[in-house]
């Protein structure tokens, strides 16, 4: 033990502690205070007061893997991927239903973990060792394929929860994580074209009335956006529209945090979920245009901060981690920006940092930890 506590501080002493990237740190620390107090006008001080432990325990988590060299930690790749799947298929043999899925696993009484939000940084840490291993190899078919099916084992047991929109979401990173690592344009133009096809096929399906591909309340929600005569869309697209009724209402300064207006969407509960896919809804009527843009301005500088970091990495496998998690909270807030504003069919994302979920906030400043470590070990000059 003493052995392994001299090392940690020699370590400690290698790093070049001028080159963190505390700029990340801060632009992440400020976007989650700003979520916490919107949460907290959303839904009361029970909520926000769970989001402030879930940033303390986020915290610590950042310092633990800001401590650790993420290529020690990635030494144990293999095992992390068996961590993922055990998780998973927790999911199905002991987890919880809400919503109509079951994603969630109850540790205590009040206290769940939703396993698919430490898949993404799980796939991410996974990838980044698995093809710098194989990088000389990456474009053959025999690594393609198994860097695809070493996928689809995860993204199947999420997609069964089912979740839909985490499954699209992955499957955009896998993508984006394969581009980074190096993977030849001819690959990429040929996925392109197949997936294209393969999109008209599935569509197809779908539109088929004994299908099985999507589940009942899954194609309801598609129907009904893109057809708003449906029988479905008086119900469906509420919440949609309530969204942008609220988002439009806050002006450009919007009424304030914790306001009493009467004529408030949020107050008057016609927004469900709005402490989590529908936070920005939240944003837009609490804060105004101003509010929303300072969000949006955040997200993009941490994504920002995430690509700079990873261009100074000092290998591919840092590299990977930095702009494959950077890549992440960019689909993922574009996704559920689109829901929010209506530009997309309801999805069920949560916007990074601001959204409430003990998981998802923790998983986060877990992976700014892995970053802001990598951003200390920069190649130098």
């Amino acid at each position: 033990m003493k052995e392994l506590f001299l090392r940690i501080v020699k370590k400690l002493k290698n790093y070049q502690w001028k080159s963190m990237n505390y700029r990340l740190l801060i632009l992440v620390l400020g976007l989650t205070i700003l979520g916490i107090n919107i949460i907290g006008s959303a839904d009361g001080s029970g909520t926000m007061k769970k989001q402030m432990l879930g940033m303390s325990l986020g915290l610590f988590a950042t310092i633990v893997f800001i401590i650790f060299d993420y290529k020690f930690v990635l030494k144990f790749y293999w095992l992390i991927y068996a961590f993922m799947l055990v998780l998973l298929i927790l999911v199905r043999v002991m987890g919880t239903e809400g919503y109509g899925a079951t994603r969630w696993i109850v540790i205590t009484d009040g206290v769940t973990i939703q396993p698919s939000e430490f898949a993404k940084l799980f796939i991410i840490l996974f990838f980044a060792k698995f093809i710098m291993k194989h990088k000389e190899k990456l474009n053959t078919l025999k690594i393609i394929l198994a860097c695809v099916f070493l996928l689809a084992i995860p993204l199947g047991l999420i997609f069964i929860q089912p979740d839909l929109s985490t499954s699209i979401l992955i499957a955009l990173l896998f993508c984006s994580i394969m581009f980074i690592g190096g993977i030849n344009y001819k690959v990429v133009f040929s996925v392109i074209g197949i997936g294209m096809v393969a999109a008209v096929v599935v569509l197809y399906l779908v539109l088929q009335p004994e299908q099985k591909i999507l589940r009942g309340y899954q194609l309801k929600r598609i129907i009904a956006f893109y057809d708003k005569d449906s029988e479905y869309s008086d119900d469906l697209l509420m919440q949609q529209e309530n969204s942008v009724m609220a988002i439009g209402s806050g002006g450009l300064w919007g009424k304030g945090l914790y306001n009493d207006d009467p004529n408030s969407i949020k107050n008057g509960n016609y927004l469900p979920a709005d402490h989590t896919d529908f936070i920005y809804a939240i944003v837009g009527e609490d804060l105004g245009f101003v509010g929303c843009l300072i969000v949006v301005v955040l997200l993009f500088l941490i994504v920002v901060e995430c690509f700079i970091t990873g261009l100074r990495a000092p290998d591919l496998s840092g590299k990977i981690i930095c702009c494959g998690f950077g890549s992440l909270i960019a689909f993922q807030a574009f996704i559920n920006l689109s829901v929010v504003t209506m530009l997309i069919p309801n999805t069920g994302l949560t916007l990074p940092f601001v959204s409430y979920g003990l998981s998802s906030l923790i998983s986060l400043y877990a992976g700014v930890g892995f970053i802001l470590n990598i951003s200390l070990q920069k190649v130098k000059n």
